[in-house]
């Protein structure tokens, strides 16, 4: 199935972000938007299926602000025999001044499973992306635990043009297993978390790159399992890793460092996105 979903968030005179339909393919759906800023995305077709190719692009108008979710997990099913591999594209293009906090939940491929997923982001002058990303290991208690084929990751962040984060990897658990101690050993999930500002200077990177260590390290302390690693980008952003035995502690720490981050760079506390369901 090839399906496209276009969205654009765009500013009312009296300063509120509305959503812009533009185009949705089924399976694609945009289930609910409150007050058009709050987005939650959902595949009616219960995940990815063999051979698809879905699409997403996302615009956001100079000032507006977004939060991007997902109703579920993304479940990758198992490839058929002679069927191409399933893949999904994401753009996100931030206008000046714009927000977007982007909260997907995690991507499960199962058994079997050849997936290929893309996004990029361009970041105007003075925007801001706040983007999780969580891989789960499979359906463990049936014994799937990193079974899939193969897994592709490409995400790229440009600033202002200038590329500020590229990560590509090609996960191949049978040739690779990802067991391995030189890979992620006992641990079972993976997570990674995006913080980016254009324009933001180096000595306010400094000091969230010291904030969300001491997060880091505190949740170490608390949590057997866990690790956890903050990094600067080359400028304009911060990453932090993690890796864990557990899905809950990772998802938990997630929503730590995202609400500690969001404060930080706007004044704002904020509260995880409500889901639909």
């Amino acid at each position: 199935m090839n399906a496209s979903l276009h969205l654009a968030f765009e500013k009312t005179v009296a300063g509120a972000t509305v959503l812009r339909l533009r185009r949705q393919d089924p399976p694609w759906r945009v289930i609910r938007a409150f007050d058009g800023s709050l987005v939650h995305l959902h595949n009616v077709s219960g995940g990815v299926l063999s051979g698809d190719r879905l699409e997403l692009r996302a615009s956001l108008a100079p000032e507006t602000r977004a939060v991007i979710t997902t109703t579920s997990a993304t479940r990758v099913y198992r490839r058929r025999s002679g069927a191409d591999q399933s893949q999904s594209s994401a753009h996100f293009e931030l206008g000046e001044g714009s927000l977007l906090d982007l909260l997907p939940d995690a991507v499960i491929p199962y058994a079997d499973s050849d997936f290929a997923q893309h996004t990029s982001v361009d970041l105007s002058p003075g925007a801001t992306l706040l983007w999780w990303e969580m891989l789960a290991p499979g359906r463990e208690a049936s014994g799937e635990a990193f079974r899939f084929a193969r897994l592709g990751i490409d995400n790229q962040i440009r600033s202002a043009g200038v590329p500020i984060a590229m990560e590509r990897a090609w996960l191949d658990p049978r040739e690779r297993p990802l067991d391995a101690a030189a890979r992620l050993g006992d641990c079972r999930y993976l997570a990674t978390f995006y913080v980016c500002r254009a324009g933001e200077t180096a000595s306010a990177w400094r000091r969230l790159e010291e904030d969300l260590n001491a997060i880091g390290n505190r949740l170490m302390e608390n949590e057997n399992g866990v690790r956890w690693g903050v990094s600067r980008l080359v400028q304009d952003g911060v990453v932090v890793r993690g890796m864990a035995v557990r899905g809950a502690p990772l998802s938990a720490g997630l929503r730590e460092f995202w609400q500690a981050a969001r404060l930080q760079l706007t004044g704002e506390r904020v509260s995880p996105p409500r889901k639909t369901y």
